[in-house]
């Protein structure tokens, strides 16, 4: 998903909020001008998002649009700085949650609520992707880039070869992982140093182990803390992965958008890899081949003695939703933009990608995106990413606490004390 550009940083850094650099652009030249940053960097994504602000140029010559493209990473760190300097974009990316609620209460966003009614434009879309961006009934956020899920990919040709089948229980899973590593294949690709990817280990151990209510207790500081014993027992159980060779060496210096993860995967040295399903898109535009003949996945295992649903997941129905700023000096023109890249023509073009826009309707004919649709459809709870549902600072906290664990240089309870610290030290 994302590009490895420095230049499009440094471009990004030059960028004013709202408005454009164009000279013709301005009060006096009957212009306006609109900022859309985003972080599709890889496969058919920044292509996607060209073709639909060409389409809006079309239909709206008097309005320039400038563009930026940045990395995943880097544009977490660079749309902090923008909105804390008072210098957004007209148009912005966000995962909901925690960090778009202090935009929110800081009023840094639009209510885009007058939009989203106008002519019942709201019921476009599944009404579960409106849960992240919906702050006391109203919504701040166009759900716009794909549906995607944390599922666990794996190479068809490896399974193969060491006769494995899709797991069923986590003690099957734990059985594939000793195989592989027995065979020198390293069980799972993992690139730890944006510490979020390995956090879905973290999520999805606690989701089976207790269900959804346990974290979402604990977050809303009702009845349960970060103490509670499933995320010791989370913590725990992912340092039995990493004692067990779970993962290649060096994984938690890996940078996740150089794409390393994904080359292992393809060559066979990986086995599997734990990510969000916005990689289908693109592994099918960088591998068509391994796309089409090796590429396998499937849900999170269930846990024996848990008591989570195994057809629970986490992801985001929506991922990612376009915000605009509230400096943005043309906000009806940056709506007709959103739209723009949600239209019917954008979704047909985000399916032929590889994406399942979050659209009610939705149909395709791809076996691939078929069986993720059944699970969003079988799905009794969609759970937000951690590092996006928690405020900024517990955010924080829990990757920190994550990559820890995965390094093996913080116990179990160490965490949970920590990450508990940093809950009862947020002031909403």
């Amino acid at each position: 998903m994302r590009m490895n550009s420095l230049l499009a940083l440094g471009l990004a850094l030059t960028l004013g909020g709202c408005g454009s650099t164009s000279p013709v652009s301005g009060p006096d030249s009957g212009r306006k001008a609109l900022t859309l940053w985003h972080h599709q960097t890889a496969g058919e994504g920044p292509q996607l998002i060209q073709q639909a602000v060409d389409r809006f140029k079309s239909a709206h010559p008097n309005v320039d649009v400038e563009v930026v493209s940045i990395n995943n990473d880097a544009y977490k760190t660079k749309i902090k700085v923008a909105m804390g300097a008072g210098n957004a974009p007209c148009i912005f990316p966000t995962w909901g949650g925690g960090t778009l609620r202090e935009y929110v209460k800081a009023n840094q966003v639009v209510d885009l609520t007058p939009y989203m009614s106008r002519d019942n434009y709201r019921d476009r879309f599944l009404d579960a992707a409106f849960t992240p961006i919906t702050f006391d009934g109203k919504v701040y956020g166009v759900p716009i880039e794909n549906t995607s899920l944390a599922v666990i990919f794996y190479n068809k040709a490896i399974f193969q070869k060491y006769k494995l089948s899709e797991p069923e229980t986590y003690d099957d899973l734990l059985k594939i992982v000793r195989t592989l590593k027995q065979s020198g294949v390293a069980p799972f690709a993992l690139a730890n140093k944006p510490k979020w990817p390995g956090s879905m280990f973290f999520m999805y151990l606690v989701d089976r182990l207790a269900g959804p209510e346990t974290f979402a207790k604990a977050a809303a500081r009702e009845g349960a803390t970060f103490e509670a014993p499933v995320f010791i027992e989370a913590g725990r159980r992912v340092q039995e992965l990493v004692r067990a060779g779970a993962f290649q060496e060096g994984f938690n210096g890996l940078d996740f958008d150089s794409g390393g993860t994904r080359a292992l995967l393809y060559s066979g040295k990986a086995a599997m890899e734990l990510m969000g399903t916005w990689q289908l898109s693109t592994i099918k535009g960088e591998n068509a081949d391994f796309y089409q003949k090796n590429l396998g996945f499937f849900p999170f295992p269930a846990i024996k003695e848990g008591k989570g649903d195994p057809k629970d997941i986490v992801g985001t129905v929506g991922d990612n939703f376009y915000a605009i700023a509230s400096s943005c000096k043309s906000p009806d023109e940056a709506f007709a933009l959103l739209q723009t890249m949600i239209d019917d023509t954008s979704v047909a073009l985000r399916a032929k990608a590889g994406r399942v826009p979050p659209v009610k309707g939705f149909k395709t004919d791809d076996p691939v995106l078929q069986q993720i649709l059944k699970l969003v459809e079988q799905a009794p709870n969609v759970q937000l990413w951690y590092d996006q549902y928690l405020p900024p600072s517990v955010a924080e906290a829990h990757k920190d606490t994550s990559q820890a664990l995965f390094g093996l240089s913080m116990t179990p309870e160490e965490a949970a004390k920590t990450l508990d610290q940093a809950a009862r030290d947020y002031k909403p």
